[in-house]
């Protein structure tokens, strides 16, 4: 047997840390494409235009294969982190995560609707169409599902003494409600802005989480 077969690690533990690499991978992905949608796109403005209009127009494609790529990795993610934990608490914290992850798959596929003037061109404010409303049910069960997926880890990370990394994931459940809420108020400019940064933090979380467990992978 060669040096590297004998340090390589068993199969199964590779699929895991395989599924748990995309956790890493997902946010970095979702901000870095929707940042540069909501930075170059001509009408969107950040501080007023939440990232779901990004779905519509000639460039729509882009965002709604965002949210779906994004979603599928989360997944992904979900079931590796399934492997990794410990016997006796795979259940919810992974269901959870992969509860939010098909809910932006759901996004992607069910758009909102086209209003605050963007793409430009578009009303100021419409009814709320099939696929709108779908959009916006399956958004806040998902940020439902990341927030209680962030309170379950919290309780299980504390318990093997990852203290710093139970603090962060009590700080995003508790930040990212707060900031869905302001937007979800109808307010613009400092909300919304808050809730891109709620955003970037949840996906931050992802990536730590996914990184923790990748490395004590076993």
């Amino acid at each position: 047997m060669t040096a590297a077969a004998a340090t390589c690690p068993p199969l199964p533990v590779r699929i895991t840390k395989s599924l748990l690499g995309y956790g890493v991978i997902a946010g970095p992905i979702y901000v870095v494409t929707g940042l540069a949608q909501a930075l170059t796109r001509d009408g969107f403005d950040l501080s007023r235009h939440a990232w779901s209009l990004l779905a519509n127009g000639e460039h729509g494609w882009i965002q709604i294969a965002n949210f779906i790529v994004a979603g599928l990795m989360t997944v992904a993610a979900a079931v590796g982190l399934r492997r990794a934990l410990p016997a006796g608490r795979r259940r919810w914290a992974p269901l959870l995560l992969a509860g939010y992850g098909l809910s932006l798959v759901g996004a992607g596929v069910f758009r909102a609707d086209a209003v605050q003037g963007f793409p430009v061109g578009a009303p100021e404010t419409t009814a709320v169409s099939w696929h709108g409303m779908l959009h916006l049910m399956l958004g806040g069960i998902g940020f439902g599902c990341l927030v209680a997926a962030c309170f379950v880890l919290a309780r299980g990370l504390a318990r093997d003494g990852a203290r710093g990394l139970a603090r962060f994931s009590r700080i995003t459940g508790v930040v990212f409600p707060a900031a869905f809420a302001g937007i979800a108020s109808g307010s613009h400019g400092p909300t919304t802005l808050a809730f891109v940064a709620a955003v970037v933090l949840a996906w931050a979380w992802l990536s730590t989480v996914s990184v923790h467990f990748y490395r004590t992978a076993a």
